[in-house]
């Protein structure tokens, strides 16, 4: 197992060119919200946009429309209801405030059986690939699910201890073909082949939104063209950093998610030095 530090981050990380363009760093779109959780679609977005990403769409329903423009008017919006052309984009995530009604479940198998490349797929997405197991045959290769412990073992079981879950992860990650981006202290990242431990973040990441700005930062990445095995480690660890940067203003308990947000340009900063 590798220990990420900011040597091995420096080895992977590209640096934008001067004379690069919007389309040269990726279009995401990002199913995201529903309506009592457009905060999520929110906090996803703005990572996903502070992580460098040229281009962002989110998919949500037409009535929450209005709550999007204000906060985020860099974002595109399409609409979940309409039947929508996902080609032009290239790189994919579901899940944050998502739901998991019947609505959701339809929606997130009409876009496993049409997405040919890698997607993030977090929170709901996660409860809904838990509840009907013959879709994990379904995700794109090389596709990254971030699960928290509970998701893990909604997943793919009942685990006793953490180094178990690290055990079934590899193994699972080589049976579908995926990334798994398993959450916590010292986040585990493992593509069955090989395998990371981050070394950033802190306790003040224990809040309600966090997953859904590390989902929107890895799909930055991937948007980027990023492999997809490095965009899970460099966001794991740029959202672990941006916490530890947070903490020069905030403490454990005060830290919200958005600060952190707001913190990314310092973590890529640091990781240019």
């Amino acid at each position: 197992m590798i220990l990420l530090d900011q040597n091995y981050i420096k080895k992977i990380f590209i640096n934008r060119l001067p004379n690069s363009h919007k389309g040269n760093h990726g279009h995401a779109l990002l199913f995201a919200g529903s309506k009592t959780k457009m905060g999520a679609a929110i906090i996803t977005t703005k990572a996903c946009l502070r992580a460098g990403v040229g281009l962002v769409t989110i998919n949500i329903p037409k009535k929450e429309r209005t709550s999007i423009f204000t906060p985020i008017p860099e974002a595109m919006v399409e609409f979940r209801e309409e039947k929508n052309d996902w080609d032009k984009y290239n790189a994919f995530a579901i899940g944050p405030g998502f739901g998991t009604d019947k609505s959701a479940e339809r929606k997130t198998e009409l876009l496993l059986e049409n997405l040919k490349s890698p997607c993030v797929f977090d929170a709901d997405s996660l409860n809904i690939l838990a509840k009907s197991q013959n879709l994990l045959k379904k995700i794109p290769a090389k596709s990254i699910l971030t699960p928290h412990v509970k998701e893990f073992d909604r997943l793919f079981g009942h685990h006793q201890s953490d180094s178990e879950r690290k055990t079934t992860a590899e193994t699972k990650a080589t049976e579908y073909n995926c990334i798994i981006v398993l959450k916590g202290h010292q986040t585990f990242i493992t593509d069955g082949i090989q395998s990371f431990e981050n070394t950033t973040g802190n306790a003040g990441l224990a809040k309600g939104g966090s997953g859904d700005a590390l989902t929107g930062i890895i799909t930055a990445f991937l948007a980027q063209r990023y492999e997809p095995i490095n965009a899970a480690i460099l966001g794991v660890y740029l959202h672990g950093l941006a916490a530890d940067i947070t903490l020069k203003t905030q403490s454990e308990e005060s830290m919200l998610i958005t600060d952190v947000i707001d913190n990314l340009g310092y973590a890529f900063q640091q990781i240019q030095k």
